[in-house]
Formats: C-alpha cells, structure tokens, sequence
C-alpha cells in the first residue's frame, strides 16, 4: 500500500513537471498578436502611408492594412502557428508577413483628371463610373490577378494638401519604388499588339518622374494601352528581357546595367542630371525633385521656389558632399 502510494506521488509529480514543460513551450493568444504586430510594423514602416487593397477597391491607411491581415486566414495560421510553436523563428514570421503585404507600383503618365485623394476616399473604386477613374480600376485588377493584396498610385495614395505628409511622400517614393513587389509601367499611348519600339516612342519616356521610378524599381512589367503585355511578354521581370532593355537604353541614354541594378549615389553626377535634361514635368520643380532619390538625399520640397532654385539647392548638395564640381557644368531645364 506504501508503495502503491509512492508511485502515485512520482506518476503525479512527473506530470505536473511535463504540464510546466508543456505551458513553458505555448504562449498565450495576445502574445503571439504582439509578436505579429511587430513584424508588421518594420515591414510597413518602409512602405506607402496608404495602399490600395486590391481586393475590395478601397483605399486603406496602415492601420486598416493590419485590420485587413487580421481577417484573412493567412493571420489566423500565423497565429496559430506561434501559439504552438514557440520557438518559430522571426524569419518564418517576418516571411509570412512580408507575403501578405507586397505591394505594386503604378509608374504612367499622367491625363486628364487624374483622381485625387479626395475623390476615391472611403469609396470602392471597382464601383466608380467616372473616365477618370477607368486607368486606376485596371491597374487594381492588374495587381490582384497577379496574385497581390496591395497597390499604389502616386495621383491619389498621397495627400496633396498634406505638405508634411506630400513631403515625406516624395522624399520617399524612390525607396517605396525599389522594395515593391512590382511596378506597373502603363504605356497608354501603346497601342495593341505594337511591334518592338513602340516604347521608345511612348510619351512614358519623355517625363522627369519616370526615371527614378524604374531605375529604383526590381521587377517591371510594361503594359499597352489595352492593358496587355508588351510585346507579348509574359516573363515575369522585363528587365531580365534583353529586348525591352535595349529598346529602354537607346532611348534614355542609359547604360543597360544601371537600368537592371541601379544604385542611388553621387557618382557620375553629370550624367545623373543629363538623364533628365530632356525630360519634362507638370511642376517645374519636380524635375529636380524627382532626382533627389538618384542621389540617395532628402532635401525639403519647396514648391513654389521654381525649378532654378530647385536645381540650384540640388547641385549645391552634390558638390558638398562629392566634391565633383563638374556637376555645374550641367544646364538644367
């Protein structure tokens, strides 16, 4: 009877050891939430103020983005997945997190009554009946059939009436360009089934924001005015086609290699500017801001300054901080 009541003690005092065992390796609903959340926060702290969701049509800010993951089963495994396993690594986490929030770039030129911010605000874009608005419904369904949640246009994921927030906006929107999943380069004075220099001749390349936009950009795919391929080219990445690039670099001077893997910096100054010497843009001043992200420097938007002064506070930065004075001999628009 001792005995019996001795193993009973052991088989009870072992298993209280494995339930601590067992507790010590699940963590609770809210901290796996918190270690979410953190992810989630470092991938976005890099990405647009405001995204598209492609899936629904309506315009959302970071903190319905995060509304958005949490209703989706993608969260829900996630979570599920930390609860039980607790030593997940932060890489599967951050993995997982950075799948769902890839978003698409939108590089075009600008028509005729763009939509602003204020005219797509808390309204589902699938639904609008407006011309305006028909470039910014295909783009949403460009994006969600490649297979992505989230998409930016630069006509009315900003703000315009915000200068601090148009301000971190344009400062930002080199970077934003080079960690999207894809950029959409939408030719719409391409025509259908165009033969190969077509692009050379598209309006696309004759504007000063176009350059940083697929220089910084990793992956581009070039679209026609119907919204189909250019080319027919179904690859992917068009800047692993050496037809596009070709096309690409004898129109706009620059080297191939620096069109596939361009690196902001103050190296080549001269060059740099001469890119978009030719080139124009609605505001004056954007033909030098839209070379800030080249450079890799922040400098304040000042509009209203005129594109003098604006090119002037640019050169005076890259010879602070290159030393190349050759940049002067550049004239600018």
């Amino acid at each position: 009877m001792q005995l019996r009541s001795k193993f009973y003690v052991t088989r009870v005092f072992k298993c209280s050891i494995i339930s601590s065992e067992l507790r010590d390796k699940f963590i609770s609903p809210s901290e796996a939430e918190g270690i979410i959340r953190k992810s989630i926060d470092i991938q976005l702290y890099a990405a647009p103020l405001r995204l598209f969701n492609t899936n629904t049509g309506l315009l959302c800010d970071r903190e319905a983005q995060i509304s958005a993951f949490k209703m989706t089963t993608e969260y829900k495994q996630l979570l599920l997945s930390i609860m039980k396993h607790a030593d997940l690594s932060m890489e599967r986490i951050a993995d997982a997190v950075a799948t769902y929030f890839r978003y698409v770039m939108l590089s075009h030129r600008w028509g005729e009554n763009e939509p602003l911010l204020h005219d797509i605000q808390d309204k589902i874009v699938y639904k609008l009946n407006a011309a305006s608005i028909t470039k910014l419904q295909s783009f949403c369904e460009v994006a969600r059939q490649a297979g992505f949640h989230w998409a930016w246009v630069d006509t009315c994921c900003i703000d315009q009436n915000n200068h601090v927030e148009l301000q971190k906006s344009l400062n930002s929107t080199f970077a934003w360009y080079h960690h999207s999943a894809l950029t959409v380069v939408y030719l719409s004075d391409v025509l259908p089934l165009s033969k190969s220099g077509a692009l050379e001749k598209s309006a696309w390349n004759t504007r000063g924001w176009t350059v940083p936009e697929f220089l910084a950009s990793k992956v581009i795919r070039f679209y026609q005015q119907d919204w189909t391929l250019y080319l027919n080219d179904v690859s992917p990445n068009h800047k692993e086609s050496v037809e596009i690039m070709h096309e690409l670099e004898d129109v706009t001077g620059i080297d191939a290699q620096a069109l596939v893997a361009f690196q902001p910096g103050m190296g080549d100054a001269r060059e740099k500017l001469q890119w978009v010497s030719t080139r124009v843009t609605t505001v004056p001043e954007d033909i030098a801001y839209s070379l800030f992200g080249i450079f890799g420097i922040q400098l304040p938007i000042l509009y209203g300054e005129n594109a003098q002064n604006a090119l002037g506070r640019l050169l005076q930065e890259i010879v602070a901080r290159s030393g190349d004075i050759t940049a002067l001999d550049w004239i600018g628009q």
